[in-house]
């Protein structure tokens, strides 16, 4: 890998009159300011569509994208919305905070308009689509329909033939949701030729992204739903047992996630076929990809199903290398990258250097004694790694100034030179830059010194989570000119 940097930016975050980021002019305006700034990556949060909670990590679907991406100034110019379609509609007052009730409320509302008009004239490449998407996009566009249907309920409270997917059931679904099945369809097409657009602009500005993948999926997921071998579910599908992380300084219960965890030895008798499909159909979207909790493939957390908190969870095995040996001989060299925080074993440790994927470095985590991981600081970093400030779990470097334990500041002080002159965060930007890690990601509120009001998101919390959007002025010249200098100054500019 060759020395480089990028930027850690979710899409929602982007600005736009519309109450969220899309995949529209902004982003392709976020696009240009990264080649001004000599930046070579864009790091994404996951695609997916987002249920409860608005949590990228606990999507609908592992393959489907993210309705509330699709931009709808692009829609008008393909011909399938009028601009008084959705002008007038109620966004949320801040443009700055994701809004995602209203977004619930008004978005579907609004392609709804989109989708009636491209049935009218479907394009010639629909069709091809939909055979293309066909091992995935039925299953999700059924699960779609009858969520809808059964008023938005997890698919654990359906009635029994349609939660246990027998055949007749599903026969007989379809035919009554033929309308929401082909609305269903229709948006992840919209999705994927937007998303196919915005990369090819993405390649065309020299610039690559960097997609990232959850660990699990969610316990209400097409997923869960219509592979549910997969998984160790009991017969009324519901998980014996569900993932999470033990007690550490940030969470003295733990955190309790709740997705179902998977059959290994189930999926190894398939060849790990699910993932490598997985694995595949993201690297379709994407140019390198981060796979989240790297290090529950060598051991996972697992925590009786109905606790309420994780202290009673235990460590068992995971595939380790086996899983991804089967990949590599599938599809040969991945350009993964391996999120390989939190508490190390030895054993984990290991796995992640016989898989030759590069780790994770997070600057934040070299002073804060409040985690118990090792290896953080400046010259414990290796070439074959991705040093960050922070992750979108982190508090900006601001932020972290601000609410750290006092004398874990002074460390970072005495130990970066901080200046408050030049600024916290440029410190850590700078240390970051400087280190020996072959890939350097910032994420966006550290570049703009933004503070706790731009975190993205606290583990082990719901509510204002995932809802931090820039401004429309954010980013401008001059800072695209200093983040260059630091860029080139630091090698980091690929030629």
């Amino acid at each position: 890998m060759a020395r480089s940097a990028g930027v850690l930016m979710p899409i929602t975050s982007l600005p736009s009159k519309y109450g969220i980021g899309t995949m529209g002019e902004a982003a392709r305006k976020f696009i240009d300011f990264l080649e001004e700034a000599g930046q070579t990556w864009w790091q994404i949060l996951p695609l997916g569509p987002t249920g409860y909670g608005d949590s990228p990590y606990q999507a609908f679907s592992s393959y489907a994208g993210n309705p509330y991406l699709i931009d709808l100034d692009d829609l008008k110019d393909a011909g399938l919305l009028d601009t008084s379609d959705y002008t007038s509609e109620d966004w949320g007052a801040d443009p700055e905070r994701v809004d995602y009730g209203q977004m619930y409320e008004h978005r579907f509302k609004v392609i709804k308009l989109a989708v009636q008009r491209f049935m009218e004239n479907p394009p010639e490449d629909y069709e091809t689509f939909l055979r293309e998407e066909s091992d995935w996009l039925p299953d999700y566009a059924l699960f779609m329909a009858i969520k809808e249907e059964q008023g938005g309920r997890s698919w654990l409270e359906w009635p029994e033939e349609l939660r246990r997917h027998q055949p007749e059931a599903l026969r007989e679904a379809s035919d009554r949701l033929a309308e929401k099945l082909t609305f269903w369809k229709v948006i992840q097409y919209l999705f994927f030729r937007q998303w196919e657009h915005l990369t090819e602009y993405a390649h065309q500005h020299h610039v690559r992204i960097i997609g990232d993948l959850p660990i699990y999926v969610s316990p209400d997921s097409a997923d869960a739903w219509a592979d549910a071998k997969q998984f160790q579910l009991d017969r009324d599908g519901r998980p014996t047992e569900v993932s999470g992380c033990p007690p550490d300084g940030f969470a003295a219960d733990g955190q309790l996630w709740g997705n179902p965890l998977y059959d290994w030895d189930y999926m190894k008798t398939q060849g790990y076929d699910w993932w490598i499909r997985r694995i595949r159909c993201q690297f379709r979207l994407v140019d390198k990809l981060r796979i989240d909790h790297f290090r529950g493939f060598e051991s996972y957390f697992a925590i009786p199903y109905g606790d309420k908190t994780a202290r009673n969870g235990v460590w068992k095995k995971g595939p380790g290398m086996d899983l991804f040996r089967a990949i590599g001989h599938a599809l040969g060299k991945v350009d993964l990258i391996a999120e390989d925080l939190g508490y190390l074993t030895p054993e984990v440790i290991q796995m992640v250097k016989d898989s030759g994927f590069p780790g994770m470095k997070v600057l934040q985590f070299a002073f804060d004694t409040r985690d118990t991981g090792t290896g953080y600081l400046p010259y414990q970093y290796t070439r074959n790694s991705v040093a960050y400030t922070g992750t979108h779990d982190n508090e900006t470097v601001n932020g972290w100034i601000a609410t750290a334990p006092r004398e874990d500041v002074e460390l970072a002080e005495r130990y970066l030179h901080l200046d408050p002159i030049e600024g916290a965060h440029w410190g850590f930007i700078r240390t970051v830059y400087g280190s020996v890690s072959d890939l350097a990601i910032i994420p966006m509120q550290d570049f703009l010194g933004l503070g706790h009001e731009a975190r993205i998101n606290t583990p082990s919390t719901t509510g204002n989570n995932w809802t931090w959007r820039a401004s429309e002025d954010a980013f401008t010249p001059e800072l695209a000119r200093k983040i260059k200098d630091f860029t080139e100054l630091y090698g980091r500019k690929e030629v």
